[in-house]
């Protein structure tokens, strides 16, 4: 049984992932355009070569965490070595150097290259760690549970207090002179990752020091590489996760994505102004993104409970046609139906949020399944698939985000045409919906019930037991 420390100092691990995330998602193309200055057209190719680069390097990562040994396990030890890095990197990815048009796209393929790279290293072995905390489902469920809620904590925050940050930081012209080739929102920018980048170092030692590995496989002898490789590609349940993943995460991605733009650009915010709570001065785009955040946590809520009723499959299917319905109709909504905009936001989150815990507690199926079928267990290159479908559901989503915007004419802080403003209404609600019909055509075929995942756990107990009796082991602490 785990206790609630443990599931807490998990969930911690994704609260800082998760800070970063979305940023990137909601943040980093608007910030490449607008503050950066450089073009829509190259920060969606960056977005997509850089992502596809890091997607295949994911494997990579699980491969050599999997084959890690250390007396803190195989997978706790990066999150130890890998929080400073982690923060760093993400502080340069933000910050505006002093340099021409082509030496400023150099350095952001750079930047964001490591940083994708550096949260590869970190968050891989951070979600196989769900695979060898716990061979009990139910608590495995728990775990997903409390992972993503805090990651949606995490994301809330962020999105809440990033542009307040900003705003803080850059006010005025003289907090850029602090350094003398940014300007004032340049250095406002670069100050506000400063400060969540702090607090997800700080998050990620927490999740080390409070979290345990205790499942060993049954073959404990280190396997061939090609031998895991091969063991995975014949692995049905992975490749039906791994569309169904990169579908969720291209909805997620062009929604989060285009949502800066279309406050900014097709409500026009500026002429709401700021909402002001506790003293702090809220823009709407902000409100609107946090109170996504909110309602995804609703949905991780109900998650466990609608899953254990009606299982995992139907529950993700059920959620990704409600969200492909909504979406529809957010496209006819009109600038001035502030309302409306808002609560679909949280309706379609409430969707979007009940389906992730879903997906990463199908992975430690999926590592369960091929264990049992080869006597190999690979948790890490499984549970970097997840990440892998991560990336290339975001590469694939901000790139198009870039690319149509181009495409439709944008053109940085200007007055946009009636085709531009129609391409960014789109993709908060026609193109996403794309993403989700994908994603629940794939979930469709998912092989794995809950009948047959128990009778696969009992099988591994009484394997392990009878490996345990022959050899006896020691947790892993």
């Amino acid at each position: 049984m785990i206790r609630l420390r443990e599931k807490i100092g998990y969930g911690l691990g994704d609260m800082s992932s998760s800070m970063f995330w979305k940023l990137f998602g909601a943040y980093l193309m608007i910030f490449y355009t607008d503050i950066f200055g450089i073009s829509a057209a190259v920060v969606g190719t960056m977005f997509a070569v850089t992502r596809i680069w890091d997607s295949l390097f994911d494997p990579i990562v699980g491969v050599v965490a999997d084959r890690t040994d250390s007396r803190w396990g195989k997978f706790r030890p990066y999150l130890l070595y890998l929080a400073l890095p982690f923060a760093l990197i993400g502080i340069l990815t933000f910050t505006t150097p002093d340099l021409s048009n082509t030496g400023k796209i150099v350095y952001a393929f750079i930047t964001y290259t490591l940083m994708m790279m550096v949260y590869s290293a970190i968050n891989v072995p951070y979600a196989s760690l769900l695979g060898v905390m716990t061979p009990d489902l139910h608590d495995r469920n728990t775990l997903a549970t409390y992972r993503m809620t805090f990651a949606y904590l995490g994301s809330f925050i962020a999105l809440l207090l990033f542009m307040p940050l900003v705003n803080a930081f850059g006010g005025d012209d003289k907090s850029g002179r602090m350094v003398a080739w940014m300007s004032a929102p340049q250095f406002g920018w670069m100050m506000a990752v400063v400060v969540i980048a702090a607090l997800c170092a700080l998050l990620f030692f927490g999740c080390f020091a409070l979290t345990k590995e205790r499942v060993k496989a049954v073959k404990e002898e280190k396997t061939p590489l090609k031998t895991d490789l091969r063991d995975l590609l014949h692995n049905q349940p992975w490749w039906i996760l791994l569309g169904a993943g990169v579908a969720s995460l291209i909805f997620n991605s062009i929604r989060d994505g285009a949502t800066v733009y279309y406050f900014k650009y097709f409500v026009d915010e500026s002429a709401f102004g700021s909402v002001n709570f506790l003293g702090i001065p809220f823009v709407l785009s902000g409100l609107y993104l946090a109170v996504g955040q909110a309602a995804n946590i609703v949905g991780v809520i109900l998650a466990a409970p609608v899953s254990n009723h009606l299982g995992k499959r139907h529950t993700f299917m059920g959620a990704m046609l409600i969200a492909t319905v909504l979406s529809i109709a957010f496209y006819f909504f009109d600038k001035n139906q502030l309302i409306l905009i808002f609560v679909f936001q949280a309706l379609i989150s409430i969707c979007a949020g009940s389906i992730f815990p879903l997906l990463w507690s199908m992975y430690a199926d999926c590592a369960d399944y091929s264990e049992l079928r080869t006597g190999n267990r690979a948790t890490g290159l499984i549970f970097s698939s997840s990440s892998m479908s991560q990336k290339f559901g975001w590469a694939i989503g901000t790139a198009v985000t870039g690319w149509m915007l181009a495409a439709f004419g944008f053109e940085a802080n200007g007055v946009q045409n009636a085709e531009t403003i129609n391409g960014i209404k789109m993709f908060l609600s026609l193109l996403p919906a794309i993403g989700t019909v994908l994603s629940c055509i794939f979930i469709f075929f998912y092989p794995l019930s809950e009948k047959k995942m128990r009778e696969i756990t009992t099988e591994l107990a009484q394997r392990r037991q009878a490996q345990a009796t022959a050899t006896p082991q020691n947790d892993i602490s």
